[in-house]
């Protein structure tokens, strides 16, 4: 690692940040923070954490809504973050659906890739080391660990399934919450 590391956060979205949906999420009136969840990104920011979000948004592929609807659901949580002196750095999403067998559609490492090249310097093999990723399913800590990041599941969201399955990467943490996860991150490095 180098000695002036990034101070970045990899969040999934839905589960996450805001309520996940058996029919997806698809408008920004069905786009509903998780209680905690903006103050958690508002938290880190402010102790100079940078967040990106890597999310799987097959419901663009599917037709479920358009890339229009997917930006006013972005522009929604800015707008809700902005007055708790909170921001999301960047948004990183997945518009297929698993049968496009693409690279960025979690698990497989494509997103996390990206977001390395945008906020890492080095060529390593793992360039996210170290780098908390979290998310509330398997799938969101597999393609952060592929890169080295270093995994906590949310118990919001899938969860508390996701738990309950067992086979979570070595080291996983586990947290109640998005907030709660930023309280444990932000008391670790003190």
């Amino acid at each position: 690692m180098s000695s002036n590391p990034v101070k970045l956060v990899i969040l999934d979205r839905d589960g996450v940040i805001n309520e996940d949906r058996d029919d997806y999420v698809k408008s920004s009136a069905e786009w509903i923070p998780l209680p905690g969840s903006l103050e958690a990104i508002a938290l880190l920011n402010q102790a100079g954490y940078q967040i990106a979000i890597a999310t799987n948004q097959s419901g663009l592929a599917r037709g479920y809504f358009s890339i229009h609807d997917l930006h006013a659901m972005h522009n929604k949580m800015d707008k809700l973050l902005k007055p708790l002196g909170g921001h999301v750095d960047g948004i990183f999403f997945c518009p297929h659906i698993d049968a496009n067998a693409c690279d960025c559609r979690k698990p497989q490492p494509g997103l996390m890739k990206e977001i390395a090249l945008r906020y890492k310097k080095n060529d390593s093999v793992t360039p996210l080391l170290g780098i908390p990723v979290v998310g509330d399913s398997l799938r969101d800590l597999q393609a952060g660990v592929a890169l080295g990041a270093t995994p906590h599941l949310v118990l919001t969201g899938k969860g508390q399934k996701t738990l309950a399955a067992a086979g979570l990467p070595e080291g996983t943490q586990i947290h109640a919450d998005l907030l709660a996860f930023a309280h444990a991150l932000l008391q670790e490095k003190i």
